[in-house]
């Protein structure tokens, strides 16, 4: 069994997941900016029964009605994604994992709520929520 794990900046709040991916993409939405202070970020979604934290427990913030970001209460790295309209599913930040770059990104969403300074030369498909039937965020 493929055991996959991820961590925050301390290494105090760790997750691990098995199995494949649901999807992984970049997230340009304001709220999303704002939790990472950054120009957009970069998700991906596991089934919710295929996870579970190893560590220190997550703090949760609700960010608005049935969404919650989950963080380490140490250092405060943003750890996960989790909302009521995805039951299914959870969301991890990409550079959480101990290998972010065994996760290829396949998708921009939210893509209209972009900061207009920045250029992204890539070809991947760009979306807005209702068209992104992935699953995410």
């Amino acid at each position: 069994m493929d055991i996959k794990r991820g961590r925050c900046l301390c290494s105090k709040t760790t997750f691990e997941y098995t199995g494949s991916e649901n999807w992984c993409g970049h997230c340009h939405c304001e709220s999303c900016r704002r939790n990472t202070s950054s120009a957009f970020t970069t998700f991906f979604g596991v089934p919710r029964d295929s996870y579970h934290f190893t560590g220190a427990k997550p703090g949760v913030y609700e960010s608005s009605k049935g969404v919650r970001r989950l963080f380490c209460v140490h250092c405060g790295t943003p750890m996960a994604f989790d909302a009521d309209r995805y039951p299914n599913e959870i969301h991890f930040y990409l550079m959480s994992l101990e290998n972010p770059e065994q996760l290829v990104p396949s998708f921009h969403v939210h893509f209209d709520e972009r900061l207009s300074w920045l250029e992204v030369g890539d070809n991947l498909p760009r979306t807005k929520p209702k068209e992104w039937v992935a699953g995410g965020s």
